[in-house]
């Protein structure tokens, strides 16, 4: 099966692997003592303890797992490849929405660290694919559900 790269800053790179950590040693053998403690209660067929506890063992070997694929595959963006001619993975983009008259900014990142609470979007999202290779000036359009949105590129920075 071939894997897709994955696009990560270095702090995107970074917050997965303390993530990982985290996962094999502290979530582990916490899991561990829940499963010890259940394990103390007696008859299995009922230990609804017993079971949660597996559960969450088996939840966190999946997510170990997903981290270390996405960790293999990663690609961190080198800082200073990425310029501010064109819209690229890194970048920061103030917009226009034409239609609003509103400004917006993103950060342009890679799939995995999309955060909207800080305005990091993804460049596979509509909004994020239409930007990426756009110039300053420059205005794209973005396909959305209700129709189709236009916003006019006012900055790119790093």
């Amino acid at each position: 099966m071939d894997e897709k790269e994955i696009l990560l800053t270095q702090e995107g790179y970074d917050n997965l692997e303390k993530e990982l950590e985290y996962l094999k040693t502290e979530k582990r053998s916490e899991i561990s003592e829940r499963i010890k403690v259940a394990l103390g209660f007696g008859d299995l067929s009922e230990n609804s303890e017993y079971d949660e506890a597996k559960n969450a063992q088996a939840a966190n070997e999946i997510k170990i797992i997903e981290l270390e694929n996405k960790l293999r595959y990663a690609r961190i963006i080198d800082e200073s490849e990425i310029n501010t001619k064109t819209v690229q993975v890194g970048n920061k983009v103030k917009i226009l929405d034409v239609e609003f008259d509103e400004e917006l900014e993103y950060t342009i990142v890679g799939s995995t660290e999309v955060d909207l609470s800080q305005n990091k979007i993804s460049n596979e999202s509509p909004i994020g694919s239409a930007l990426i290779g756009a110039k300053k000036g420059q205005e794209v359009e973005v396909q959305v559900p209700a129709g189709v949105m236009k916003y006019k590129i006012l900055s790119i920075s790093k």
